[in-house]
């Protein structure tokens, strides 16, 4: 059996995504998740990009065991020396350079000649060998580069010390018979091949991503690049997910290939990666979507009643998903809640969930159906909640047409309760005036998302924010039924980071 390696780059392209920010202690929380799931390398991020990215890349360095973690570099000393400052604590350590090798980039981009190019790869993989065994070298916009150059800047990026070959489609332009045959002349035309892995990337402009992955994996390619969910820079990536279970479940086409790793962890993944980066799973995604493993049809529930395989080609429990949906309401008891929570795949104390049914019971009382989406954002909020400086008690709004609104905030802070009232341009502007009033600090709002994370007229909103206090910028979110408050646990969230 050979295997195909999963190259995680949810950390550092994925997290391109407009919107998908990440502090170091999230990314962290899903480099741990990562490793469970069983991913072969985790590309943690851009070091050279600022002090908080390499910090994060250094973090996740420290704390992995099990897989490779990779850092990006461009072929620049100062980004070769950041990732060897970033991952010197790291068990496992790659480095993964990259330098564009089409004539549009070379023209527009680096104004430099093919030869300057070449002289470049060779120098800088070279350089990187100083530091590091393991060396990943991408032709940028490889997919637009002229063949005989492209295997020109391969052989050198390998007899320069190159161990993995990553063939980047970077503005998904191509197609999967377009990246088979590209993979094949490279294995045909590039003389010392056979001394590095190829790897493929793909983006999803055209919605071929993982079409493009998987012919590229027959074509003879033994290391994918996949984000969770497929996030990443516009459209996104390939989706590590499709590619998994495609190559798991279509065994006939994939023939003695596959990828170790344990499915069960993907759907627990995929929700930890929306819900801290706030991107919404859509309900039709394949695998992970919400309607993934949901038939309406009559026709299609009977027969899935007598026969599972005809309507599903996998199983949801696979993926870690339940086969059905789990619909708890207020006379549910703990022991359900407990059950459906062990389900999903959470490992909680006792104590935990208590603090999470109570949390339950104040849901019901606003919902008519709970969801397991409720479920695991109650459960995913409860496990990342820490000891907070401001604690929300309570808000109060007037708002209207023709009416200034006011809002009324009462918070907890050091075990005293303090109220204040303001007015503002709308009721959330109101309740962070409030808010400043009572913290004394003057915090800028810099950005202001609202999004449904369950379904339903009454489903929990889910409110991130980016705020600036103190010469820095911090993140926080804040979920509920009621978007004015999910908004004010929001900022609260931010300042509290900020602290």
């Amino acid at each position: 059996m050979n295997k195909i390696i999963i190259f995680d780059t949810t950390l550092r392209d994925g997290e391109q995504a407009p919107g998908a920010s990440l502090t170091s202690e999230e990314k962290l929380e899903v480099a741990l998740q990562l490793q469970k799931l069983g991913v072969d390398v985790i590309e943690a991020g851009f070091p050279i990009a600022s002090p908080d990215e390499l910090q994060a890349v250094k973090s996740v360095g420290r704390h992995i065991k099990g897989s490779v973690v990779c850092g990006l570099a461009r072929c620049l000393e100062k980004d070769i020396l950041a990732v060897k400052n970033a991952l010197s604590g790291a068990r496992q350590p790659r480095i993964h350079i990259f330098l564009a090798t089409s004539k549009i980039h070379l023209k527009y981009k680096f104004k430099k000649a093919e030869d300057e190019i070449l002289e470049i790869a060779r120098a800088s993989t070279v350089m990187a060998r100083r530091y590091f065994d393991d060396i990943e070298f991408s032709p940028e916009d490889a997919t637009r580069s002229e063949r005989s150059f492209l295997f020109k800047v391969i052989e050198t990026a390998i007899s320069s010390g190159a161990r993995t070959i990553n063939i980047p489609d970077t503005v998904g332009y191509s197609y999967p018979q377009e990246i088979h045959s590209l993979i094949t002349d490279i294995l045909n035309n590039v003389p010392n091949i056979n001394k590095a892995v190829i790897s493929i990337h793909c983006h999803d402009d055209l919605g071929l991503a993982t079409a493009n992955s998987l012919s590229a994996v027959l074509a003879g390619a033994r290391q994918v690049h996949c984000t969770i969910n497929g996030i990443g820079e516009r459209a996104g990536n390939a989706s590590l997910e499709e590619v998994i279970m495609a190559i798991k479940v279509r065994r006939d086409a994939f023939k003695n290939l596959d990828a170790q790793v344990n499915t069960k962890e993907i759907y627990r993944t995929s929700h930890l990666v929306s819900s801290l980066t706030g991107l919404i799973v859509p309900v039709n995604k394949a695998i992970v979507g919400g309607n993934a493993f949901r038939h309406e049809s009559g026709i299609h529930q009977d027969a899935i009643m007598k026969k599972r395989i005809t309507y599903e080609i996998m199983n949801p429990k696979d993926v870690g998903m339940a086969s059905t949906q789990l619909v708890l309401g207020k006379h549910s008891g703990s022991h359900a809640l407990a059950k459906r929570l062990k389900d999903l795949g959470f490992k909680l104390d006792e104590n935990k969930i208590r603090v999470i049914f109570a949390k339950f019971k104040e849901l019901t009382d606003k919902k008519k159906e709970i969801f397991d989406d409720d479920i695991a954002a109650l459960a995913q909020a409860q496990m990342r909640e820490k000891k907070q400086i401001y604690e929300l008690e309570a808000i109060k709004v007037i708002t209207g047409t023709n009416i200034v609104p006011e809002g009324f905030v009462s918070i907890k802070y050091k075990h005293q309760t303090f109220q204040a009232h303001s007015t503002g341009d709308g009721p959330v502007d109101a309740c962070y005036k409030a808010v400043d009033k009572i913290t004394k600090i003057k915090a800028k709002l810099l950005s202001y998302k609202l999004e449904a994370i369950t379904k339903g007229k009454d489903a929990q909103g889910l409110v991130r924010v980016e705020i600036h206090v103190r010469g820095k910028n911090s993140i926080g979110r804040g979920s509920s039924t009621d978007i004015l408050e999910a908004s004010v646990r929001a900022y609260l969230d931010a300042l509290n980071k900020a602290l």
